[in-house]
């Protein structure tokens, strides 16, 4: 059974659930209005202090990688993609097209996005690095404001 606790940071409250100190879930705010747990989840506010510490520390400039252990739950295609992720470096970003080559899956590009977008623990898994091939934001869990503002926290200037 998960735990979850929350964390207050500038996008909000993230609901955070993993087992101990394994992470498997970060819930982003949608408009502001934060997520809920699922009904079998028990709350456990000392949960996953090591995340907790490190996104802290993200959010005030302090740190650019994350070392935790993670617990993402999806098919053996999303995984590849969700490694594939956590290989772009922070301060850099790569279409959905340089995702899919990248994992030798030229021609998967629309699955690519679509593994991006079930993400179970972003920012931590960086989805938020991918964009469109013209530059562009494209969809995001928390909203592209929350898109935009992880970027730009990150010193990347793209267009909306």
């Amino acid at each position: 059974m998960l735990g979850y606790t929350y964390l207050s940071t500038p996008l909000g409250k993230l609901l955070l659930a993993g087992i101990g100190e394994e992470l498997a879930y970060v819930g982003l705010p949608q408009a502001n209005k934060a997520q809920q747990p699922a009904p079998e989840w028990q709350r456990q506010t000392d949960l996953l202090a090591e995340a907790q510490n490190q996104l802290r520390d993200y959010f005030a400039g302090r740190r650019q990688t994350f070392d935790l252990s993670l617990a993402p739950v999806g098919t053996e295609f999303q995984r590849q993609v969700w490694q594939q992720l956590q290989r772009i470096p922070f301060g850099e970003v790569c279409s959905y097209g340089q995702l899919a080559k990248a994992i030798g899956r030229p021609k998967a590009v629309r699955a690519v996005g679509a593994a991006n977008g079930h993400n179970p623990i972003p920012i931590i898994i960086p989805c938020h690095r991918v964009i469109g091939a013209n530059g562009q934001l494209t969809g995001f869990s928390g909203g592209l404001s929350a898109k935009a503002y992880l970027l730009k926290h990150e010193g990347v200037a793209v267009d909306k």
